[in-house]
């Protein structure tokens, strides 16, 4: 484990040449990983594994489209895919992969098969965190450990078949049989994390829910919208409008800030844009942190895992989620992105 300096703060830190896949393979050489669910984070993870010659099955409910998504993808009913009880059965490593309504669902007859000395393993720590709202108290004889990758399933799948890789936070809040390190490192080697940074799962689960309602979607959403109406309401085409607000941002300049960072973003554009940003950048920031104060404050007393749970369990939860989808969807922001995209070079 290296000690990486960020910023001034030492955090410890799991690199690929110092823990390689040969090793990975060795420490998970005599287990069963069993991967339950087959939704988000479940098909790359899987998939992965399995690429990487890790003895991997799949666990799901029959005569549900995601069985039916594990066949395509190539699990053999029987011998590399099984209902979720038969997979946790055979597994030594339970990958819970489920959402978080499913993982509280199932819970029940999961337990039943975390035997002494097997692990458990999360990539979403609000099951454990929340235990009192969840019910997930795992026995105290297996290890339970954490890989969360810092993107979706879907992209942890395609930069793997790229060669290239997704970092992942890392966590063991549980080490009963003193492999518990070996484990985790390894598993989130196998699954193509590019690195991996140490956490524990409160600390995860509270910038995860903080992330996704924040800056990485419900914020970024919430910008998107705001700009875009302010110019449609000045006069502004919505293929103007699109452009400006997010067709810019996602196709020429996120690219470049991933590759060499903000500041060299600012220092490679126009005198214009750089003055205006570096004075228009405080009034944002100020303007949200109260906005992200409450957000915190939510999510680390456990309100919003309690609204996920309330609505998420409710008979109707799929049919009013489907409404508030096609709205977003079916806006003039997002009608206007998909005509854009449709002119985009590449699909001409």
């Amino acid at each position: 484990m290296a000690k990486i300096n960020f910023g001034g703060v030492e955090e410890n830190v799991v690199t690929r040449e110092e823990f390689p896949l040969e090793k990975a393979k060795e420490v998970l050489k005599d287990e069963v990983v069993a991967v339950i669910g087959y939704g988000v984070q479940g098909p790359g993870q899987s998939l992965n594994l399995k690429d990487n010659g890790i003895n991997v099955i799949v666990g799901q409910r029959e005569n549900s489209r995601s069985w039916d998504r594990a066949v395509a993808d190539g699990w053999v009913p029987g011998e590399t895919l099984f209902g979720i009880e038969e997979a946790c059965e055979r597994a030594t490593i339970i990958q819970y992969l489920l959402s978080d309504a499913g993982q509280i669902a199932q819970w029940p007859n999961i337990k039943k098969y975390l035997t002494p000395g097997k692990a458990l393993y999360f990539s979403h720590g609000f099951g454990i965190t929340y235990s009192d709202q969840t019910g997930i108290v795992p026995p105290e004889d297996i290890d339970v450990i954490l890989v969360a990758p810092k993107g979706s399933g879907t992209s942890l799948r395609r930069l793997f078949v790229a060669g290239k890789g997704l970092n992942s936070s890392y966590a063991i809040y549980q080490d009963a049989t003193g492999r518990a390190f070996d484990r985790v490192i390894a598993l989130g080697i196998a699954i193509g994390s590019g690195y991996l940074f140490e956490t524990d799962f409160k600390k995860e689960v509270f910038s995860d829910l903080t992330g996704e309602r924040g800056i990485l979607m419900g914020a970024l959403a919430g910008l998107f919208e705001a700009q875009y109406n302010v110019l449609r309401k000045h006069g502004h085409s919505p293929s103007e409008a699109f452009n400006e607000t997010v067709e810019e941002l996602t196709q020429s300049l996120m690219p470049l800030v991933a590759e060499n960072g903000m500041d060299w973003m600012y220092a490679n554009t126009s005198v214009t844009a750089q003055r205006g940003a570096l004075d228009w950048k405080n009034k944002f920031r100020d303007a949200a942190a109260p906005v992200f104060d409450e957000l915190y404050e939510r999510v680390s007393s456990g309100k919003e895992a309690e609204r996920v749970i309330s609505e998420s369990s409710k008979p109707d939860y799929r049919e009013r989620l489907e409404e508030e989808l096609r709205e977003l969807r079916e806006s003039e922001l997002w009608q206007a992105g998909a005509q854009v995209r449709k002119l985009r070079p590449e699909n001409n």
